[in-house]
């Protein structure tokens, strides 16, 4: 444990406890052994005057959809002391009718939701109270002999109570066991299986004391001898993983769920060295760290063998038991496809439907192994029972969470492959995919690729696309971090300088035919494979109105883009019995494209006997043609829309009387 609390700072608030509280509530955050992405609590008891010229004691506790790491003032929303104490006194309360009298306290309707704990701070007869979900203190309890090490550690003045559902019956139980406590000769709580409670009238004091138990925690597993190997000591695979098989368990988990998921392969020393392990089965078994994560996890990962299709929705049959086997209640069932996996030997996998809920998954994956791992060390890693963890897993209050949970984008949950990436159509098409939800690997020749798009759903790559050998580079590393491919925009090209036929560069002639019609059938040749193994697969190939109607002095890019359009519509008729659909955009005019030179546009305009402008909006409807416009267009291919559409060719021109 690292004390991060620094004088100078805290300084700052010295005379506003709100603002202290949110200091000391991010140096919580910041700790990952301490909370994760949106657990543990904090609160601050503050007298103040309400409109009325009334003093009030309120709590102001952290709220719902609030990260302690990033958490501001707002997210505290004040609640009248007095009611909690009540409801605290209370013999039943639901949890949904605990929610709804707690927001009926809050001096600010339009604040959060208080936590689901908020009656529990209240109770702690301090002013700060700090609530954290400490590895640590977890990995011990979750132990054969967890208690007994837990209350030889810390000694009488650490009030260690056992596992209590969260919410009200939680605030009860405490309530019932603190009413003849003296406080003051108390250091904290220890809830088994869920988390540490530090308090004090002062926020150094109160944050300063769970470094100081979680730490203790850290020592004492130190000394017991439970350590990692080093990752040096891990061997690295001798082969790489099998990534068309990845693409199929992908697959599966959509087909599931069913709706598009993600799926993110990790081999790092501590995946491996967790997949690597003789009692894997057992261990993996057994449950999470805290029930708090198995809304994120499910309560145990899918354990893959030889056939991982079939693992997977033995998985899912498994979870469908585990649901009949504990609903009590008429709840409905969620769905059964398993939130990540262990892939014996070869690492570990996360399934979700977005970026951002792989990166959550991963993290809590990894503190969940490292804590199984020094806990087997320590007697054997005992989780919760199932019964407890289902009704964490099907709480009202937690399922509310999920129905909050904003309506996926159109493509949430596809991977797509865009060429030509950097600039232009390519560019466009990448962001507007992002737009409707989907993640992307974005492939350019221009190394700025690699930082252009500073997003977590996007792997940015330097690809040749007349190079076998780097774009099946360039396909593992987008199916080892996403999982599959789906979408399949091939967009890379280039313009070369107008010339006649009889004044034509060879080299310029073979350059355009190499990249605007080889490079594609390699492209699409590499990708096919993935593609059978998608999710409503689509290829939308990005031609050019020089198809149907060619000019004079393009014939190098007249001819090749024909060939790929010539190209789609084979493709069409070879993979429609794959489900995979091929259609082809010719766009004309595009002008924001790294093919529209000064000197081309400049040259193309003279040749009509037009000024730049004029060029600009010489289609039928006079109006100029974007890249995005084309992009959006490619995003309906790809998607719902155009369901049932293949080997279709579409102008994006403005409307152009040669063509029509």
């Amino acid at each position: 444990m690292d004390n991060r609390w620094r004088d100078a700072d805290a300084a700052d608030f010295a005379d506003d406890l709100l603002q202290l509280r949110v200091y000391t509530s991010r140096l919580l955050g910041q700790d990952p052994d301490l909370v994760l992405h949106g657990g543990g609590n904090t609160s601050v008891k503050i007298n103040q005057r309400n409109f009325f010229s009334e003093t009030e004691s309120l709590l102001y506790v952290k709220g719902s959809g609030w990260d302690l790491a990033t958490i501001e003032a707002a997210g505290f929303p004040a609640v009248k002391m007095d009611v909690l104490l009540k409801m605290a006194q209370l013999e039943h309360l639901n949890d949904t009718d605990m929610v709804r009298l707690q927001r009926t306290a809050m001096i600010d309707p339009a604040a959060p939701n208080p936590s689901v704990e908020a009656i529990l701070h209240a109770l702690i007869p301090f002013t700060f109270v700090d609530h954290t979900h400490a590895d640590a203190v977890v990995t011990l309890s979750n132990t054969p002999d967890g208690e007994q090490i837990l209350r030889e550690l810390y000694g009488e003045r650490m009030l260690i109570f056992p596992y209590v559902m969260p919410g009200f019956t939680l605030a009860r139980d405490i309530y019932q066991r603190t009413r003849d406590i003296d406080w003051q000769q108390c250091d904290g709580i220890i809830l088994l299986h869920h988390g540490v409670f530090t308090f004090a009238d002062d926020a150094r004091q109160s944050y300063e004391r769970m470094i100081e138990i979680v730490a203790k925690a850290e020592a004492c597993i130190k000394d017991k001898g439970a350590m990692f190997e080093s990752d040096a000591a891990i061997e690295v695979p001798d082969s790489e993983p099998d990534i068309l098989a990845l693409a199929a368990i992908r697959r599966s988990v959509s087909r599931i769920r069913e709706r598009a998921s993600l799926c993110r392969l990790a081999q790092d020393p501590l995946s491996l060295s967790f997949s690597r392990q003789k009692n894997l089965a057992h261990i993996a078994g057994q449950g999470p760290l805290t029930p708090d994560h198995v809304i994120r996890t499910k309560r145990i990962p899918a354990l893959l063998n030889e056939d991982p299709v079939a693992a997977i929705e033995g998985f899912a049959r498994a979870y469908g038991y585990y649901f009949e086997k504990n609903n009590t209640a008429g709840l409905t069932c969620l769905n059964p496809a398993p939130c990540w996996a262990v892939w014996p030997g070869t690492g570990t996998l996360k399934f979700s439907s977005t970026a951002r809920e792989l990166g959550i998954i991963d993290d809590i994956n990894r503190h969940t192994m490292k804590s199984i791992l020094l806990a087997e060390q320590l007697g054997g890693w005992c989780a919760l029972p199932e019964k407890d963890i289902f009704e964490l897993e099907y709480w009202e209050l937690e399922q509310a969470k999920l129905k909050k949970d904003k309506q996926a984008a159109g493509l949430q949950g596809k991977i797509a492959l865009v060429t030509g990436a950097a600039s232009g159509i390519g560019k466009a098409c990448v962001e507007a995919l992002l737009a409707q939800g989907a993640v992307v690997a974005a492939l350019d020749i221009d190394p700025a690729i690699e930082t252009l798009f500073a997003q977590e759903a996007v792997v940015g790559r330097v690809c040749d696309v007349t190079d076998s050998a780097q774009i099946q580079s360039a396909l593992r590393a987008l199916v080892t971090h996403f999982g599959g491919l789906d979408i399949l925009v091939s967009n890379a090209g280039t313009f070369p300088l107008s010339a006649r036929i009889e004044e034509l560069d060879e080299d310029s002639w073979d350059s355009s035919i190499s990249i605007n019609l080889t490079s594609h059938q390699r492209m699409l040749s590499a990708c096919i494979p993935f593609l059978k193994l998608g999710v409503d697969p689509a290829v939308v190939f990005i031609a050019s109105k020089n198809v149907p109607a060619p000019g004079p002095g393009a014939s190098s890019y007249s001819v090749a883009k024909a060939g790929m359009t010539q190209l789609a519509r084979v493709a069409a008729l070879e993979l429609a019995g794959d489900g995979i659909r091929v259609n082809t955009l010719h766009p004309d005019a595009v002008f924001d494209t790294a093919i529209w030179t000064d000197e081309v546009l400049e040259k193309r305009a003279r040749h009509y006997g037009l000024s730049v402008q004029e060029y600009k909006t010489k289609n039928l409807l006079k109006t100029e043609v974007r890249s995005g416009d084309v992009a959006g267009l490619v995003c309906a291919l790809a998607g719902s829309l155009f369901a049932r559409t293949t080997g279709a060719q579409i102008p994006v021109d403005g409307g152009n009387d040669r063509v029509i």
